[in-house]
C-alpha cells in the first residue's frame, strides 16, 4: 500500500458504533472498523484513535435532563472507554495488537495516558486507542483528538514523529454548505480553510477543536468511514472526502 502519512489520528464518532440498531454497539460495523485499521496498521502507518461516546451517553443531552453537567461529561468519558475496549477486542480478535489508554487513571482497565507510552506503543506495531476525552468536563472528543494529535504529532516537525494529520470518519463524506441530510441542496467542499469554517458557521467540530487545529496547523481529512475501504484511500492520497487546511 502506498500511504501518504507516517502518523495519523483518527476520530470516530460514537453514533457511528451503533450501525442500524439505533443504540449501543454494533459488532459488525466495530468489526468492519477493525478490519480497515489493521489493513493500515500492517502497511506500517502508526495509528491513535480517540472514539466518541454518543452511542452510550452524551453529557449534554444528560444536562438538558437535569443530570449534573460535570457528572454527565464523567458519564461520557465512560462510555469512551466501553467503546474503546470494544475496539480493541475486535482489533485483538483478528490479530491486530492494540492498547487502550485512559486520560483518566482506570488501571487495569485501560493505562494511564501519556503522550510517550501512546508513542512507544505505536512504534512497537500496536494501535493506541485513547480514551476518556482530554479527562476533564466541558471538553468534547473533538477536542480531545485535537489535543493528542498536536501531542502525538508534533515529533515529525521536529523532535521525533507526531501526527500529520487529524482524520475524522463520520457518516457524511465530507462538509457541505448545509447539512446534507436535510438540505439536499448542500454542496459538498473538497478544502476549505479553518477561517471559512469559522466565517460560515460550519458544525465541523467545535470551535475550540477547530481553533487548536488551526494553531498547530494540523490538516483534518473528514469524510465518510462507514463505507468499507474509504480509510485506505484516505491514506493513499485518494480525493476523498473534504481536506481542512490552515492558509
Amino acid at each position: 500500500m502506498r500511504t501518504s502519512y507516517k502518523r495519523i489520528l483518527l476520530k470516530l464518532s460514537g453514533e457511528s458504533l451503533m450501525g442500524a440498531q439505533g443504540y449501543g454497539i454494533d459488532p459488525v460495523r466495530v468489526g468492519d472498523y477493525a478490519e480497515q485499521i489493521k489493513e493500515l496498521a500492517q502497511a506500517g502507518v502508526e495509528i491513535a484513535i480517540v472514539i466518541g461516546g454518543g452511542n452510550i451517553f452524551r453529557g449534554l443531552a444528560g444536562a438538558a435532563k437535569g443530570v449534573d453537567r460535570v457528572k454527565g461529561d464523567q458519564m461520557g468519558m465512560l462510555a469512551t472507554v466501553i467503546n474503546s475496549l470494544a475496539l480493541c477486542s475486535a482489533l485483538e480478535k483478528i490479530g491486530q495488537p492494540a492498547q487502550v489508554f485512559t486520560a483518566v487513571n482506570m488501571f487495569p482497565i485501560g493505562e494511564h495516558y501519556s503522550k510517550w507510552k501512546a508513542i512507544d506503543a505505536m512504534k512497537a506495531g500496536k494501535v493506541s486507542i485513547i480514551s476518556c476525552g482530554t479527562g476533564n468536563p466541558f471538553f468534547s472528543t473533538d477536542t480531545a483528538a485535537a489535543l493528542r494529535a498536536a501531542e502525538i504529532g508534533s515529533a515529525l516537525r521536529g523532535i521525533e514523529v507526531e501526527a500529520d494529520v487529524m482524520l475524522k470518519g463520520t457518516r457524511v463524506d465530507g462538509i457541505y454548505t448545509a447539512d446534507p441530510e436535510k438540505d439536499p441542496s448542500a454542496k459538498k467542499f473538497t478544502e476549505i480553510t479553518y477561517d471559512e469554517i469559522y466565517e460560515r458557521g460550519l458544525k465541523v467540530m467545535d470551535l475550540t477543536a477547530t481553533v487548536m487545529c488551526k494553531e498547530n496547523n494540523l490538516p483534518i481529512v473528514v469524510f465518510d468511514m462507514d463505507t468499507k475501504g474509504n480509510l485506505k484511500k484516505v491514506i493513499e492520497g485518494e480525493p476523498i472526502g473534504t481536506l481542512v487546511y490552515q492558509k
